[in-house]
């Protein structure tokens, strides 16, 4: 299972201004001294120690999630339709087309998760067919309704990809399967406004959660069946971690997470990796990663052993 990062931004597109990249680089040339720059080894060596948040960026684009079961399968597991999906469409165009079969899991429907979905270059080809996934009713007219006037001067009937539209059932909540590309996928309701959907992919040899959009509570700890059965022992888990802990205090109800209950979450449930996921867009790339060690400082604290952290970043992929 190979699991690849799209866009891992929450609430809307934040990329990078051009004092920030300015910034970064009076940073960087303050590190320099003139043996750094002497030849290519000493230049390779030096940016290979620089920060990683002055050497690359996190990125700015909205969610959007790759699963491929098999690297030679021509079929693709996509999680959320944010403007990340425009670059997954991009890089795959360039691949001779070796993707026919979409698989679009949404989470929910909030503009950052389903934004790319108009620029999904794939979506355009009527040799590439594209299953469209969620519990909730009139999916088709609610991913139509954002390619209208005044909002988009193309319609969803202009895209030539063969269209299917999948209403995943649902029953107060509980966790259901649908079998897929030989793989089950479990989803289950969580806490946000309007709600939002968790899906699990369990291909027989590894488990992998996609948690986006959740506002982690004591009921998420619970260990019943339910909960049991979804989170224990997860190989990989995306759980959104928007906020630090004083920001999430702040805004509670607001439906997202603090990095310390997302620690505390995957410690309980015996998650071994955890990716920290849907960065909120006021936070510069400096921030995140500083909350990243203070999520690692804080597992440490807690003694919470065999957990791996690590902060979603564009590009990024896991093999499991």
């Amino acid at each position: 299972m190979r699991i690849r990062f799209w866009g891992v931004r929450g609430s809307l597109p934040s990329p990078q201004v051009s004092s920030q990249i300015q910034s970064n680089i009076a940073a960087i040339i303050a590190q320099m001294t003139p043996a750094d720059i002497e030849t290519p080894e000493n230049r390779s060596r030096f940016l290979a120690g620089l920060p990683p948040w002055l050497s690359g960026t996190v990125g700015g684009n909205t969610s959007c999630i790759s699963v491929a079961l098999e690297d030679d399968s021509h079929e693709l597991i996509v999680f959320d339709a944010g403007s990340g999906l425009r670059e997954l469409g991009v890089a795959l165009t360039g691949e001779r087309a070796r993707i026919t079969t979409y698989h679009l899991f949404f989470s929910h429907f909030h503009w950052d998760h389903l934004m790319g979905l108009p620029f999904f270059n794939p979506a355009y080809n009527p040799s590439v067919g594209i299953n469209f996934y969620s519990p909730k009713q009139n999916l088709e007219s609610i991913l139509a309704g954002q390619m209208t006037f005044p909002y988009f001067p193309v319609t969803m009937e202009m895209m030539r990809a063969k269209k299917n539209f999948h209403l995943l059932p649902e029953r107060n909540g509980a966790a259901y399967e649908v079998a897929l590309s030989g793989a089950v996928i479990c989803y289950k309701k969580m806490r946000h406004p309007g709600d939002s959907y968790s899906y699990k992919v369990n291909d027989g040899k590894h488990k992998f959660i996609y948690a986006t959009d959740v506002e982690l509570s004591a009921a998420d700890f619970i260990k019943n069946e339910e909960n049991s059965r979804f989170f224990q022992d997860a190989d990989l888990a995306v759980i959104d971690s928007q906020y630090t802990l004083e920001d999430a205090m702040e805004k509670y109800d607001w439906g997202h997470s603090s990095f310390n209950m997302a620690v505390d979450f995957a410690a309980h449930w015996g998650i071994k990796h955890l990716v920290m996921f849907h960065h909120e867009p006021a936070y510069n790339d400096r921030k995140l990663y500083n909350i990243l060690q203070s999520a690692r400082w804080h597992a440490e604290q807690m003694h919470f052993k065999g957990i791996e952290i690590t902060l979603a970043t564009e590009g990024l992929e896991i093999l499991l």
